[in-house]
């Protein structure tokens, strides 16, 4: 089985700070039925894609479902005589998280600017231009946007009754070539026309790290679509 690796969310709790932050959630009063149904779609696809980080978000897919019953509980009483919310304990990781990455991106940030503002000296083979920018790959759009769409083809594939089995020769290699064919043919391609009349699950997911694999190389971009859960790929001039 194929395996990659989605950096955007560095693990469960990078994940509902996504949640909380993208729509505006007070983090002291999470709504956990909401982002509990969001969470475990993420899960799904995860497992759908054979990711390795799947373990971490199963285990925290298990804690947010059992915060869920008991809030539909009587309240537990502590010592002191108040009511014990079961959110508590999500709460307090997701503020100590959310400290230590900001600090972390603070730290990162500092780094990056240190680097293009410090020289070796007077040292007259230096060069003294920082070094450009990288063109933006994916423009108004994360990764959890690609996951619905990709999540959504999936779903679109009905199951078939087979009688026998049949061996599927794809491979990555081809699907880029295929990809890059068609962004050629076409300038810009909406994912889902891209991926219509493929039939087998198999072929879909190859072809979606295929696609991760060319954004990531530089050959094509990705931006938003008008379309709900799709969006459109484009070739790079410099690809």
């Amino acid at each position: 089985m194929y395996k990659i690796k989605l950096d955007q969310f560095e693990g469960p709790l990078d994940l509902l700070l996504f949640f909380i932050k993208r729509d505006e959630l007070n983090i002291y009063d999470i709504p956990i039925s909401r982002i509990t149904s969001e969470f475990l779609e993420y899960v799904n696809l995860i497992k759908l894609m054979d990711l390795e980080v799947a373990g971490d978000f199963i285990l925290m897919a298990s804690t947010l479902m059992h915060i869920k019953v008991r809030m539909l509980l009587p309240r537990e009483i502590d010592e002191r005589g108040e009511e014990i919310d079961p959110r508590a304990d999500l709460i307090k990781a997701l503020l100590e998280y959310k400290k230590y990455k900001e600090v972390a991106e603070d730290l990162t940030f500092l780094e990056s600017h240190q680097r293009k503002l410090n020289y070796r000296g007077y040292f007259s083979a230096d060069e003294k231009i920082a070094p450009p920018e990288f063109d933006t790959l994916l423009k108004n759009i994360s990764i959890y946007d690609l996951a619905k769409a990709f999540k959504k083809a999936i779903d679109g594939v009905k199951p078939q009754v087979v009688h026998e089995i049949k061996k599927i020769n794809i491979s990555i290699d081809d699907q880029i070539k295929f990809i890059l064919d068609r962004v050629l043919e076409k300038g810009e391609i909406h994912f889902l026309s891209l991926i219509h009349g493929m039939k087998e699950k198999i072929r879909i997911v190859i072809t979606f790290i295929a696609l991760l694999e060319l954004t990531k190389i530089g050959k094509v971009g990705i931006k938003e679509s008008t379309e709900f859960n799709d969006f459109v790929i484009y070739g790079l001039a410099n690809g």
